[in-house]
């Protein structure tokens, strides 16, 4: 397919060259009982027969649902595409798989998502959610069901991504760690990063206003833009966040998570709700909270 222009010509995106993904093994990552790496339960039986050539290393976080609701969703567009059947390595926080040094080789950052293509040749590491995405669009979506062929809407969605990816993400973060994780609760802290995210919410509810949008970000469809900011949001109480003055953006939630691909991609590595009770999400936060304070000793 030849394309308009490359997104290597906008961005340098965030890969790293990979030859070694073969010495990593369930053995040595992770230590984990879930068996690494294994198949989606969406897939069906006949696909067992297919080789995955895509190999998703996840967790169930905002960032790391990205990946699998795009795989999910390409898999549903592209249904007699064998280069799209993926497997996925589930990472726990709890034993700081993600700080082996077999994952830093793929990425040296250490943290999830990290996606490795087999079909380039030697293999090839992506990292950073964003960047994966834009990876499988770039390489697999290639009637632009989710994508954009125009280089106008190719560059307001990639606008959009970066908006997702610099704000809604880092200040959401900064709400969850405040609101649920410190050891101690500080109500600046607390109030200066949801009102921030609420800040960020209402720039998301202007542009699902506009009449043009048809209920998505870009494009008047459903594309990559909506996946990278959508499972933030969707875990708008987990931030003590109030949806309510954000009608549309509400609404968008419902549209997307109605979404049989983008289900099941939020069922990769498992199922979290977007919203919970207050005691479920007391409990979470508890557990959660440890091994945050842990992970930020090492």
């Amino acid at each position: 397919m030849c394309r308009a222009f490359p997104l290597h010509s906008i961005f340098r995106i965030a890969t790293v060259s990979h030859t070694a993904i073969r010495n990593m093994t369930a053995s040595s990552l992770p230590s984990s009982p879930i068996p690494s790496p294994r198949r989606p339960e969406s897939f069906p039986p006949e696909a067992t027969t297919v080789t995955p050539k895509l190999h998703l290393f996840t967790a169930a976080t905002p960032n790391g649902y990205k990946p699998s609701i795009l795989l999910e969703e390409l898999h549903d567009a592209y249904p007699d595409n064998p280069e799209i059947v993926y497997d996925f390595t589930q990472l726990r926080f709890d034993h700081t798989d993600q700080k082996k040094p077999e994952f830093l080789k793929i990425n040296p950052n250490g943290r999830i998502p990290a996606l490795v293509d087999d079909s380039v040749e030697g293999g090839h590491s992506v990292f950073e959610s964003a960047s994966i995405l834009l990876w499988l669009v770039e390489r697999y979506d290639k009637e632009y069901k989710f994508w954009f062929k125009d280089p106008l809407q190719r560059s307001k969605a990639l606008s959009w991504i970066f908006f997702a990816h610099g704000g809604v993400g880092p200040m959401q973060g900064q709400a969850n760690h405040f609101f649920r994780y410190a050891p101690e609760k500080i109500p600046y802290g607390i109030k200066r990063y949801q009102d921030e995210t609420a800040r960020l919410y209402s720039v998301l509810e202007s542009q699902l206003a506009k009449s043009d949008s048809q209920g998505y970000l870009v494009g008047g469809k459903f594309s990559v833009a909506d996946i990278n900011v959508f499972p933030w949001v969707r875990s708008y109480s987990w931030a003590g966040v109030d949806i309510t003055p954000f009608p549309n953006v509400a609404k968008w939630l419902e549209r997307i998570e109605a979404r049989p691909a983008t289900y099941k991609g939020l069922g990769v590595p498992e199922r979290r709700k977007g919203k919970r009770s207050k005691e479920e999400e007391e409990e979470d936060a508890r557990e959660a909270s440890k091994w945050v304070m842990d992970g930020q000793k090492k």
